[in-house]
């Protein structure tokens, strides 16, 4: 009879490890035991457990170290440590590592049940939300991918979710970038703190030192009271800067010594001001070419990419393509009270061979359009924008003759000696023509 859950228990103590076998498998955990980490990492590559149960003092690995292998390979694998030296500096490593909670010995074995069943419960838990969703929750959003580069994506939110690491993610627009920035805030030690985004390259020239670093009152004309920039007010949580790659030279210099030392002077100002903050910085650009061609400083690129997370195109994830247009017509329908639309094998198809060259900003939009503008709850391939129709318009097979294809179709038996071929044919060809000719004018039919 199967298991409800997986426990692994790692303790060199083999009286520990039996008294929690005995305890946990009478609760309906399925154990296995390991005398040191080596041998439990070693398993690792075949089979998952629910919670891992460690020792912190052990031969070889530690249980710390172990925590943060573990915690690299399955961010969220709940890991207990236990102890029979409970001091302060073991649980404060402890938690800072990651650990889910700390077990002092002697423990009571309720007790000890109790937290690994309360671990498992919750594992399992962000296992089902994560196949329900595909995805990570960023702020009221959510990223979604199955393709094994957004999987890539979301291993590295994973790994950073303990850390205030600087970060730069790069990829074309659209593709999400200020989702993975809300993502990592969403998933850090900050993220009750302040998220603040700016995309720089939106910002004139002029006002963009201002809109950073603030202003003092009369610092310019128009300048009537004192003003805060994004830094003070992301200060102790997270700045996420847009389109980093557009920034201003002068500029750049001035967002270096932040980053170096975390103060900075307010337009007009004497006084410097100090602030605790975390970039993650994006752009569409590809940095090191404008540091080669001069305009990038080279030492802000080094600041700026200290992890780097690439985000993949759509038609490089052709595989999310479907599973994203359901999530934006579902989402779209529920925003604007409207009947939620579903996409016919063959408007899949067309979906599946576009390009896509806005990314998955375009596909959120063109399901918006088709919300509104399809005129039955099936999307059909003639219901489809007629950017995207022209663009299956010229497919080598479309270009053929039209009228060798209907030869060749009539030949092919598909008419036989006795049947009238225009009472056959007509209809199908109307239809074809009335479906091109919505899709043309969007639905309007005068």
């Amino acid at each position: 009879m199967n298991k409800q859950y997986k426990a692994w228990i790692i303790d060199d103590d083999k009286s520990i490890r039996w008294v929690l076998e005995k305890a946990l498998e009478r609760a309906d955990i399925a154990t296995k035991s390991f005398i040191d980490a080596q041998q439990a990492l070693d398993a690792l590559t075949n089979e998952k457990p629910d919670v891992v149960v460690t020792d912190i003092r052990m031969p070889g690995m530690d249980g710390l170290e172990l925590l943060s292998r573990l915690h690299k390979e399955d961010p969220a694998l709940p890991v207990i440590i236990m102890t029979a030296h409970s001091d302060l500096d073991s649980t404060v490593s402890s938690y800072e590592g990651g650990a889910y909670d700390y077990m002092p010995k002697p423990f009571d074995v309720n007790q000890a049940v109790e937290l690994v069943l309360r671990a498992c419960a919750q594992h399992k838990d962000k296992v089902k939300e994560q196949i329900e969703n595909n995805g990570i929750r960023a702020g009221n959003n959510l990223l979604i991918g199955v393709a094994p580069a957004m999987q890539e994506v979301f291993r590295a939110i994973g790994r950073l979710s303990r850390t205030n690491a600087t970060v730069l993610i790069t990829g074309e627009s659209g593709t999400g970038k200020e989702l993975v920035a809300k993502a990592l805030h969403r998933h850090s030690p900050r993220a009750k703190k302040t998220f603040i985004a700016l995309n720089t390259a939106a910002i004139p020239r002029d006002l963009l030192e201002s809109e950073l670093f603030g202003h003092e009152k009369g610092a310019f004309t128009g300048a009537q009271s004192q003003r805060q920039g994004r830094f003070e007010q992301a200060n102790s949580g997270t700045l996420f800067l847009d389109e980093i790659g557009d920034m201003p030279a002068e500029l750049q210099t001035r967002l270096l010594r932040v980053l170096s030392d975390g103060t900075f002077y307010r337009v007009g100002g004497h006084a410097p001001v100090r602030v605790d903050v975390r970039i993650i910085a994006a752009t569409h650009q590809g940095l090191s070419e404008r540091v080669k061609k001069g305009l990038f400083r080279e030492d802000l690129f080094h600041r700026l990419n200290v992890i780097r997370i690439r985000l993949p195109a759509l038609r490089e994830r052709k595989e999310d393509i479907k599973l994203l247009a359901q999530h934006f017509l579902k989402r779209i329908a529920m925003e604007m009270g409207e009947a939620e639309k579903t996409l016919s094998i063959n408007a899949t198809d067309c979906f599946l061979a576009y390009d896509w060259s806005g990314n998955v900003r375009e596909l959120e939009n063109v399901c918006r359009w088709l919300t509104v503008m399809a005129p039955g709850l099936e999307v059909s391939s003639a219901d489809l924008p007629p950017e995207m129709i022209d663009v299956q318009g010229k497919d080598e097979s479309v270009q053929s003759s039209w009228e060798d294809l209907l030869k060749a179709w009539a030949m092919n038996d598909k008419l036989s000696a006795d049947s009238e071929a225009l009472a056959a044919v007509m209809p199908r060809v109307e239809k074809i023509l009335i479906e091109v000719a919505l899709a043309r004018t969007r639905g309007r039919r005068q």
